[in-house]
């Protein structure tokens, strides 16, 4: 078999190096498993690559994915450690960093939601995680919580790299199907091909909002019913707030409610100013006045009380992913980490 390499000099690794414990679910294109490296004995995820509907050779979303991750080395995106082969030189396998737990299980198992303090935590990972993407222009394009992955020390690092992209000045044209419809940027769903960071700071804006209320804030069943959603929370978009809205290409297909109001305050009446600022520039409209990471990074919401916690102090995890256990949480942590 010939050999095949990611990294210039250093031979490809065989799956048979690693031992697979058990099955901890399905990203978009591969099934993951939680897997011992025989050789070192570290406990990695193995994500075995989608090819189904592949003649010649690996799937473009999967070499993709791979070629971002093998560029990126940051706390709070999930490591890429190598690219494995299994039997066939068809199979490959992406060996990862092991995180017990992906948020979206965890937020439906949890005895009790996470304080604003535990949010905080988490939400000013996931921006350092993103401000780091950005700054290497990558735009994620699929971040949701399912996508955030949780170790046992409570380190936050986002996951599933398949729909990302490098984009560069000037913007390249992209199809607007990207972002799970909950977390899609108000621009991708009337038909943008121009694609920035700032769809990824929409999500952003859907995930905090989501750990906060603890369910999802927009949870459209189309396309139509997420614009009207978006409508209802934020009021009527208009060219005098979104210069250019009029002239986005699905704008004609859709019939938007006269709405005047922002609806954010009400639907989180206990959040403080800073917090609502904060929701607020995230949700800006218009993508080119939407907040940045850095500028999140930088929002008193976070300097305020209750303060973010350390991530040590987060939930632990008795049990593996795939057993979705609720997490628990120590006496002293349960104190600390509480508003």
């Amino acid at each position: 078999m010939a050999e095949v390499s990611f990294h210039p000099g250093k031979k490809v690794s065989s799956v048979k190096e690693f031992e697979k414990l058990n099955r901890i679910g399905e990203g978009t294109y591969g099934i993951v498993y939680r897997a011992r490296d025989t050789q070192t004995d570290e406990i990695v995820a193995l994500k075995k690559v989608r090819m189904d509907k592949e003649k010649d050779g690996v799937p473009i979303s999967s070499l993709r994915e791979i070629t971002l991750l093998l560029r990126l080395r940051h706390p709070n995106i999930v490591e890429l450690k190598e690219v494995v082969v299994g039997n066939h030189l068809e199979s490959i396998f992406l060996v990862m960093g092991y995180c017990e737990q992906d948020l979206a299980s965890l937020l439906e198992n949890m005895p009790t939601p996470f304080s604003e303090a535990q949010v905080k935590c988490i939400v000013l990972q996931v921006l350092r995680g993103l401000q780091y993407l950005h700054q290497n222009f990558i735009i994620h394009r699929d971040l949701k919580v399912s996508n955030l992955l949780m170790t046992d020390k409570g380190c936050v690092k986002t996951a599933d790299f398949g729909l990302a992209r490098a984009y560069g000045i000037p913007v390249k044209p992209m199809t607007p199907k990207v972002v799970t419809l909950w977390y899609r940027a108000p621009e991708l769903l009337l038909g943008t091909t121009t694609q920035t960071t700032s769809i990824d700071m929409w999500a952003m804006g859907c995930v905090l909002a989501e750990l906060l209320a603890h369910k999802p804030l927009l949870p459209g069943t189309s396309e139509i019913h997420q614009v009207d959603l978006i409508v209802q929370l934020l009021g009527t978009p208009s060219e005098n707030i979104w210069p250019g809205f009029s002239r986005l290409p699905l704008v004609s297909q859709y019939s938007l409610r006269k709405q005047p109001y922002n609806n954010l305050k009400h639907r989180f009446p206990w959040l403080s100013e800073a917090g609502l600022r904060l929701l607020n520039l995230l949700f800006m409209y218009d993508p080119k006045k939407r907040a940045t990471a850095g500028d999140c990074l930088e929002s008193s919401y976070f300097k305020e009380k209750p303060l973010p916690c350390e991530p040590e102090l987060m939930p632990t995890f008795p049990h593996h992913r795939n057993k979705r256990a609720a997490p628990t949480v120590s006496e002293s942590q349960s104190k600390r980490c509480r508003p």
